[in-house]
């Protein structure tokens, strides 16, 4: 089936969504660790309470993208009923997240709300690759990566905005904030809203074949079995961008997981309090303890402005390909390697800045790394793989971004960040180093069709 080229605000629509998802990925990525602190996490244990994020990626995104190949409604489509599922569920989650009053339900209520974002977010992938004619897959994603780029930094300025309204930063021991909880709510919001727009403004291609579609439904397949043999039938591309994946993911895994922590400690010098140093009964310690955990509370909010930095550079990174990619092929290979590159080097940067002013610029650096991870290698993807399983090949994809992330949650980035010392700002050290890595490997790339896709017939 001959796909029609489709206009910017048509492609905006269909991704428009994303809006919604990046809103609750930077909520979570920015403010989780700092939930689990508040709640009296130490910093060594916060990885491995990420850890149901990547876990639930591994099991549902796989499932997702395979159902999703095989569903077909004449009303719904084939990926729309998936984001609405999603959707309610992710509001749900985001709203209650700051009112756990344990460790334990905060990292519960982290793993409903990741696995609820991966069932929205893998058909999104697909759906651009569902919709689109291959010269535009480029165009496709880097315009997805705009509209996530705007969630980011939007959402990692929330709960400084809220406070900046004079809602209070201050709460009792083991208590969120109020500014983060409101931040919260208006994410849960935001993401049921813009799913909805998506649903409501964008429609899907039937089957090519519906007869051969309707048959294959009836069929007792094993959906394991299938996975399974999706995964030993991989494209060389996909393994080797897999590779790139994997450094990349555990980069930006650290920085979601450790930055607050490294960075209101070595840039901020506000460090979380740690209750078990205070007597509560004693006025002046308890005193002392508001008044340090306070000093914590806005160092965090501050770290994640910030944050929200590289959200606003992948923006303008996605908008400057954007208007390239409308008119021009773009060599995905060397515009991926390059951005690696620079993020590496961003993240390096911050054990060596001397005030937290800088801290926009390492920021804008990763936003390059940032925006070209969330387009490149989805185009040189959707360029290497069947167009019938692309659901179930994006899935499998993922797991080359869940994979370095459980490594990391189980010990990886602790025991790599210690052969540099003690400091949590090490663990920074090492995502940059990790960023590095990740761009040399796109010398394993040699593809053409999945480098750089030739709009003229015969090239």
């Amino acid at each position: 089936m001959e796909k029609q080229k489709l206009g910017f605000w048509q492609i905006w629509n269909m991704s428009f969504g994303f809006l919604g998802i990046q809103f609750g990925f930077a909520l979570q990525g920015g403010f989780m660790s700092r939930i689990f602190q508040t709640l009296g996490a130490e910093k060594d244990a916060i990885p491995l309470l990420w850890i149901a994020a990547p876990l639930t990626g591994l099991i549902v995104q796989p499932i997702i993208g395979y159902i999703s190949d095989k569903t077909w409604s004449a009303r719904w489509g084939r990926r729309r009923p998936f984001f609405l599922i999603g959707a309610i569920l992710s509001s749900i989650a985001l709203f209650f997240v700051p009112y756990s009053p344990t460790l334990w339900m905060a990292a519960g209520f982290l793993w409903i709300l990741d696995a609820s974002i991966n069932i929205s977010m893998e058909p999104f992938r697909a759906l651009v690759a569902d919709k689109l004619p291959d010269s535009q897959r480029s165009y496709g994603f880097v315009i997805q990566t705009l509209i996530i780029g705007i969630g980011t930094w939007i959402a990692s300025n929330l709960p400084w905005m809220i406070s900046q309204l004079g809602v209070s930063d201050s709460a009792p021991s083991g208590v969120v904030p109020m500014s983060v909880k409101i931040a919260f709510a208006i994410g849960a919001f935001v993401f049921l809203l813009s799913i909805l727009y998506t649903i409501f403004t964008t429609s899907e291609y039937p089957p090519e074949d519906m007869e051969a579609f309707k048959i294959e439904k009836t069929k007792k397949n094993n959906f394991v079995t299938d996975i399974v043999d999706n995964i030993g039938n991989m494209p060389s591309t996909m393994k080797k961008l897999g590779v790139i994946q994997f450094f990349s993911w555990f980069a930006f895994f650290t920085m979601w997981s450790l930055a607050n922590p490294a960075l209101t400690e070595h840039v901020f010098n506000n460090p979380a309090p740690i209750e078990a140093s205070f007597n509560f009964k004693d006025p002046i310690q308890l005193a002392d303890f508001q008044v340090q955990n306070t000093a914590f509370q806005k160092s965090s909010n501050l770290v994640g402005a910030y944050m929200g930095v590289y959200g606003l550079s992948s923006m303008a990174f996605a908008l400057i390909l954007v208007l390239y990619t409308a008119i021009r092929n773009v060599n995905r290979k060397w515009v991926h390697m390059f951005s690696l590159f620079l993020g590496g080097i961003g993240f390096i940067l911050m054990y060596y800045i001397p005030s937290p002013a800088y801290l926009s610029g390492c920021f804008i650096l990763i936003g390059f790394a940032w925006g070209s991870i969330l387009s490149m290698p989805y185009a040189m993807l959707s360029s290497a793989v069947d167009p019938n399983r692309m659901g179930v090949f994006m899935g499998i994809f993922n797991m080359f971004i869940v994979l370095p992330q459980i490594i990391a949650a189980l010990g990886g980035i602790n025991l790599v960040s210690n052969l540099l010392g003690k400091e949590t700002i090490n663990a920074m050290i090492i995502a940059g180093i990790s960023l590095l890595i990740a761009g040399l490997c796109n010398l394993l790339i040699t593809d053409k069709h999945a480098i750089s896709y030739q709009i003229k017939e015969g090239n």
